[in-house]
């Protein structure tokens, strides 16, 4: 073997080292191979429009698990967030139908799902609670005020010729224009969390809440921006899904915060706080929808659906648990 050889083995060796090492590999690998898989048993599923469909549908939970990376990386988490989807969908729904420009309406909900995350934070820092208990509270809290101010019924028949409904649930080179978003925010949060003074405090607060403020970090104040962070993800996910469904269901992001908490645990984010990955939450939330869709392709009953997905989700964690272990046991 000549010189060039091992050199060229040596290169490939520590790529794979180096891809293998990163906390979102192990589910990028299980996405792939779980595509490819129900690809070879239903070639259909392969189908552009299949896949389209899957990307469309993944937009929801992975703008909310980019969001839930923020919090659990600093040991906190948000189980309002597919309250204030819905919240978000459905007031801007009910301002649409008013007569309201769609872009207003969007900009309120916006708002609207930032005074959420501001509620959030303030709750958890001047009541005392734990931000499980507090989110939880506030979820049922939103939840009711969305069937309340819907009569627990859909909001449809509203004007959609606006170009907010356009851009938003239309195309771009046939790819869906609310993926190219996803992908743009994606790119800004990866540089926020990496690059960026807030991205660090965060990190800091979860490795050590003590330490990092004691070296001057506001916990409160972070915790506040990273809350509102995840409201405004999550009242963008509301409009995006208004956009594509042209209606407001009461229902909708039901079930979504748990969506949420996998995607962004199964993506690297660490439940000690300390690290967190919005590309792996990305990637999560691709895998849980791929299980999601391809149940139908095996014909599981729709009141089964949820217990497989769940049982999938399950077997996900397992297994990333155990690849983790192994990585860390090899860095020692």
């Amino acid at each position: 073997m000549n010189k060039t050889t091992k050199k060229n083995n040596l290169s490939f060796s520590g790529l794979r080292n180096r891809f293998l090492a990163n906390d979102s590999s192990s589910v990028l690998l299980a996405t792939i191979v779980l595509i490819l898989l129900m690809g070879a048993i239903h070639p259909e599923f392969l189908s552009t429009t299949q896949l389209r469909d899957i990307m469309q549908q993944t937009v929801y939970s992975a703008f909310l698990g980019m969001g839930m990376c923020f919090l659990i990386s600093m040991r906190d988490v948000d189980l309002s967030v597919g309250s204030t989807m819905g919240l978000s969908m459905c007031l801007s729904a009910l301002l649409i139908k008013s007569g309201m420009n769609p872009w207003q309406a969007a900009a309120l909900s916006l708002l609207v799902g930032a005074l959420i995350g501001v509620l959030n934070s303030s709750v958890i820092r001047w009541v005392g609670i734990q931000s499980l208990m507090a989110t939880l509270a506030i979820a049922s809290l939103i939840r009711g005020i969305v069937v309340g101010i819907t009569n627990g019924q859909q909001t449809a028949g509203f004007p959609v010729d606006s170009s907010f409904f356009n851009i938003l649930s239309g195309f771009t080179f046939g790819i869906p224009n609310s993926d190219l978003v996803l992908l743009a925010v994606l790119l800004m949060l990866t540089l926020m969390l990496r690059k960026m003074a807030f991205g660090q405090r965060v990190l800091s607060i979860g490795s050590n809440p003590e330490a990092a403020e004691f070296s001057g970090i506001s916990v409160n104040r972070v915790r506040l921006q990273a809350f509102v962070l995840v409201g405004v993800l999550a009242a963008i996910a509301g409009l995006f899904a208004v956009a594509y469904f042209n209606s407001g269901d009461p229902t909708a992001g039901t079930g979504y915060e748990l969506n949420a908490v996998a995607a962004a645990i199964i993506g690297g984010t660490s439940l000690n706080g300390g690290k967190a990955s919005p590309v792996g939450a990305v990637i999560a939330a691709i895998l849980l929808t791929s299980v999601s869709s391809g149940l139908v392709y095996f014909n599981v009953p729709v009141n089964w659906s949820q217990a497989v997905t769940g049982g999938v989700t399950l077997l996900a964690l397992a297994v990333d648990s155990v690849l983790k272990r192994q990585r860390n046991k090899k860095a020692i």
